[in-house]
């Protein structure tokens, strides 16, 4: 009787038991994994959208203007004499971004 009855209920015992773990891993997604991923593809967007002119924030809150861009690293002036070097990815928040020349084809 005894064997009969853990034959019949061994199949659904792992699932059971393997259900929470795959519902703790679907909160978990929705949760925390998804929204970093969206912010982080948000900031990857803003970091290439900086050009020349923008007013931004560094992690470290220093404030400046963008004097000169390429792939890993921005050149911002600090004030009409200092001009500092920082990673892209030291960039917090673009403050005014300039604006965009667009040539008439007029």
């Amino acid at each position: 009787m005894w064997l009969a009855t853990e034959a019949t209920g061994g199949a659904g015992g792992i699932i059971g038991m393997i259900w929470p773990f795959i519902l703790m891993f679907a909160v978990f997604y929705f949760l925390l994994i998804r929204p970093q991923q969206k912010k982080q593809k948000q900031r990857t967007v803003m970091l290439n959208q900086i050009k020349k002119g923008d007013k931004i924030s560094t992690i470290g809150g220093l404030h400046g203007t963008v004097v000169e861009l390429t792939d890993d690293t921005v050149v911002l002036r600090v004030n009409d004499t200092t001009k500092m070097t920082f990673e892209r990815s030291a960039i917090n928040t673009i403050i005014n971004s300039a604006p965009s020349i667009e040539k008439d084809n007029a």
